[in-house]
Formats: C-alpha cells, structure tokens, sequence
C-alpha cells in the first residue's frame, strides 16, 4: 500500500529505500535518500522521495520532504561498524523492491531524477523511464552483496555499462569498489561525468577524458555516514543547475566535510551552512 506525505511537483525526485541504521545509542534513520534529500531541500528545491519504509521511527527529521512510501513490514536496517581498516557493514532486514508504477504520475517529469538504491531495492530498467530528465546515479546499493548471515560486502554490478550510459553522471565511493582502479575507469568510460569520493582524501572527478582532484579541507571526524549522499546531492544539484562539473565537485567537496562534523543526519546541510560555504567557494 501505498502512503503519501502530500504530492505536489518537485523539482528533485530521489529513489531508494530510507533506512533504519542500528548504532549503539539506538536505531536512527538513514539512507542515501535521506541525507541526499535534506541536502538538496537546502539548495531551495523541492523533493520528493519514493521508498518502502515501515515507519518503526518517526520521519519528523524529513518533514520538509514529501514521502511516496510503499509500507512495509520491516525497513532496510543496516548496522554500520567502523575499524581502523575500514566499515564493517551487515543488513538485517531489506525492504520491497521500488517500480516505476511506485512513482506519483505527477512527479514523472521532474527535471532532476536520483537513483539511490542502498540494497539493490531500484531495478536497473528504472532508467529508460526518465530520457527528458538529468538522470544522476549513486550506485553503492548495486555494488553490494550480502552473504546468509547479512555481512555486507562489495559485489559486481552486471548492469553497470548499460545504466551509467544512460545517466549524465554517477557518484560513487572508491569503498563501494574497494578502490579497485580497473573497475573505475571500466564506470568512467561509460558515464559521461563520474566523481569517486575517498574519504579524507577528498574526490576525484572523471570528464572529459580528464581526472581532476580535490582535496578535503582538514576536519574532527564525528561520523563519516551519509558523507557521500551528501556529495551527490550537492554536487547533482550544482550541475544541473550551474553545469560546470569543477565548480559542482569543489562545493561538494566543501559540503560533505563538513557532514562529517556532526552525527547522523544532523551532518546534512541547511540553508546557512550552504551560504557560508558558497560565498568561499564560488
């Protein structure tokens, strides 16, 4: 069934399950689309976001997003461990798969559509839906697998080609590959704009046959989750809206180290962080 959060046109649509992550102060809500969709409302644009969510938490966080959902029983619940070597990552519980027909007719031909799976919950032909649209990936939820005790691990993408030649650009973690460089330039030949964050390192961005980097400004690391959803967000929105990939990849850089500094989706950007960050930047 599904549930409805007020539908009106948005300008930022973004597919994918919202999580429920298991910390140790308790369950907290997560997902790439939550943290994409708090960052890019803070860009001034209106989002819509279509998931499967069993509401075992309140989404009073995301209130200034309207909510498809497709109930169910139980949310995608991930528990996030991190180790000097990395996170360490187990899914407990995966939601419904997402479908086009999911999807409120009136949010169709929005302009921005964000392909943000988390569990492999969006099927790769959702991207011949969207040809009018800029078409922008995040692909960690197809780069994983999970094995019978759900320890999360990094899987093969079989679609990858044919869904990234339909996007106009990707986003993804060099964790999500376990930097593995032939499977990024494999992602890069195919995507017309592809961006590989890496951490404290900063990101690298794939154009034009070029590879451009940028480095991270120097900050006290609270919580690196959603850090990359944050990225995306920016960096999308940035593009769409300004076109220039080196001037999107150096705010979104800005934006996500700043996530970083704070639990949660409490890392997400608001209004006033973005303006301070803007008149630094650009």
């Amino acid at each position: 069934m599904l549930t409805f959060s007020g539908i009106s046109p948005v300008d930022y649509l973004i597919i994918g399950h919202l999580s429920q992550d298991i910390t140790p102060d308790g369950p907290r809500l997560g997902g790439s689309a939550a943290f994409a969709g708090l960052t890019a409302a803070a860009f001034g644009q209106r989002v819509g976001v279509v998931t499967s969510w069993a509401e075992e938490t309140g989404l009073e966080r995301l209130s200034e997003l309207q909510i498809a959902n497709l109930k169910s029983e139980t949310s995608t619940t991930f528990e996030n461990t991190y180790t000097p070597e990395g996170r360490l990552q187990k899914l407990h519980y995966l939601a419904p798969a997402l479908a086009y027909y999911h999807i409120p007719e009136s949010w169709r031909g929005t302009r921005i559509v964000h392909l943000a799976p988390v569990a492999g919950e969006v099927p790769a032909d959702m991207v011949r839906y969207f040809p009018e649209a800029d078409l922008y990936l995040t692909p960690q939820g197809w780069l994983r697998e999970w094995d019978q005790t759900g320890r999360v691990s990094p899987g093969e993408w079989v679609e990858a080609t044919f869904m990234l030649q339909h996007a106009r650009a990707a986003v993804i973690s060099e964790e999500d590959v376990s930097a593995d460089q032939s499977i990024i330039d494999r992602m890069a030949a195919a995507c017309p704009i592809l961006a590989v964050t890496r951490g404290y390192l900063g990101a690298d961005l794939y154009w034009q046959g070029n590879i451009l980097t940028f480095q991270a400004p120097e900050v006290d690391e609270v919580d690196p989750t959603g850090a990359g959803d944050v990225f995306a967000a920016t960096f999308f929105s940035q593009l769409t809206h300004q076109g220039d990939p080196v001037r999107a990849a150096e705010l979104a850089v800005q934006v996500a180290s700043y996530s970083i500094q704070r639990p949660g989706l409490d890392g997400a950007p608001d209004e006033d962080l973005l303006y301070d960050i803007l008149r630094k930047v650009l």
